[in-house]
């Protein structure tokens, strides 16, 4: 099969892309400002990739047109249609298909679907389960919205082991398409879901948060009687999602629940019913991903992982790109420096990522060390400006707070003047790198957010703290 994709370089598209190949589809693909990584890791596997969305490609005569959500009906200032090979696939009534129904109908089928469903923390928790199943023999299929350092790509098939094929998704809520306004995770049809948590997101789609509250039902409502769903204990809004109803065994995690942890973030038994079951011990911080590994072990006991088997392999866990990743260290000839790309884009997360450093740095003696917090409200509901009013909140831990003001149409220096002089904002990439540079001290962990590339604030950060470095040097 022929298969072009519109919107390949997106995080799930892309992982499609590669699953397609895999399985010996013909892949060719589309999108605007084809950029790296997803592009060059595309072109890798031989999948030829257009610049834009012209209609001269319905000439390809592929035999199925797979549609991502960044394509719509919307049209420029001048009338034109802003993507022209929809159109024209319209008028020609050619074949054409979403994403996740093309993966459930080709990719899924048949499999055990482990899906990992949540406002926060999804990619991680889908990349400890799948290694926690791989670590076990288990050979899964995984589309992670995010590089495992485990595994370097996004995407595989897997195998087939004892007569099963596990496939470990992550399941957005997202819509589908701009034909399917349904979240993305209603065509998975899992065996196997975790609810990690649920809290107002996407409000460029969603109303309010019952709004997503029913669509994680919808998802509940598609696992089976002989599935479990994997549920954080400590969420409302799961209750009243479980409330709608439920078909299937719950097992839930946190702090009186089924499946709990004792002991440090970074050192801590798993407890399931009291009973002491296995043992964390890793380099990961923060509470949030002490609730990941319960909710990953939990789910992979579902498909018969020993509970200290899954525990001991998270050891051996390495995390996932632009997840606190250290993008390098300068020597500030006095301390040393460091940049770090966290993806954390919604203030939830925001104070999560924050909170879990401070608690680092607390426990091990270094909590005179600051953290200086670079930010960009760049995901579509951060745009709108829905959440400002929690950004103080959600930077209570940084010593010192940057934002990147440009293309907002909202007063973040007003949404942040509850912090007083610990917040900044700049409207370019530039001028916000110089105000970081010159607060910057020795020993300050510079933690970048965001769900984009951020204008390569990393490296044009490490440059000029070099420069800055070298010029003291020079001058003593």
């Amino acid at each position: 099969m022929h298969i072009h994709i519109l919107g390949i370089c997106g995080t799930f598209m892309g992982g499609l892309a590669a699953l397609a190949r895999e399985a010996g589809h013909r892949v060719t693909g589309c999108d605007a400002g084809v950029y790296p990584p997803m592009s060059d890791q595309l072109r890798n596997l031989g999948i030829e990739l257009i610049e834009g969305f012209g209609a001269d490609q319905l000439g390809l005569h592929p035999d199925i047109f797979v549609i991502g959500n960044v394509v719509s009906r919307a049209r420029l200032a001048d009338g034109s249609p802003k993507f022209p090979l929809m159109e024209a696939i319209l008028d020609a009534g050619a074949a054409y298909t979403s994403g996740p129904a093309w993966l459930a109908e080709h990719v899924l089928q048949g499999r055990h679907v482990l899906a990992v469903a949540g406002t926060h923390g999804k990619t991680t928790t889908t990349s400890m389960l799948a290694w926690i199943l791989e670590c076990a023999g288990l050979a899964p299929g995984f589309l992670i919205g995010g590089v495992p350092l485990d595994f370097g790509v996004s995407a595989r098939l897997g195998g087939e082991v004892a007569g099963r094929r596990l496939f470990v998704i992550e399941a957005d809520e997202y819509d589908t398409a701009f034909f399917d306004k349904r979240s993305k995770f209603v065509h998975y049809r899992p065996r196997t879901a975790i609810l990690n948590n649920l809290e107002f997101d996407h409000a460029d789609i969603f109303d309010d948060l019952a709004a997503i509250e029913r669509q994680f039902h919808h998802l509940v409502r598609t696992v089976p009687s002989s599935g479990r769903l994997v549920v954080n204990a400590g969420e409302e809004s799961l209750e009243r999602v479980l409330a709608q109803g439920c078909w299937s065994e719950v097992a839930r995690f946190g702090a009186s629940s089924d499946w709990q942890a004792r002991g440090s973030h970074d050192a801590f038994d798993v407890v399931r019913r009291g009973e002491t079951v296995g043992r964390v011990e890793w380099g990961l911080s923060g509470e949030h991903n002490q609730a990941n590994a319960l909710a990953a072990i939990a789910a992979a006991d579902h498909v018969g992982v020993p509970a200290d088997e899954a525990a001991a392999s998270l050891a051996r866990f390495r995390n996932v790109r632009r997840r606190m990743e250290l993008r390098g260290s300068v020597d500030q000839g006095g301390g040393t420096t460091e940049v770090y790309d966290d993806f954390a884009h919604h203030p939830t997360a925001i104070r999560t990522t924050l909170d879990g450093l401070r608690n680092k740095l607390d426990s091990s003696g270094r909590g005179a060390e600051r953290i200086l917090a670079a930010f960009e409200p760049r995901s579509n509901t951060m745009k709108l400006g829905t959440m400002a009013a929690q950004l103080p909140w959600s930077l209570a831990s940084a010593d010192l707070s940057f934002c990147h003001t440009g293309g907002l149409d909202w007063d973040a220096a007003a949404a942040l003047a509850p912090l007083g002089d610990r917040a900044r904002t700049g409207s370019s990439i530039d001028g916000l790198v110089a105000q970081i540079v010159q607060a910057a001290r020795p020993g300050d962990h510079i933690v970048c957010m965001s769900n984009g590339g951020f204008g390569g604030i990393h490296g044009k950060l490490l440059e000029a703290l070099r420069q800055r470095q070298d010029a003291r040097v020079a001058s003593t």
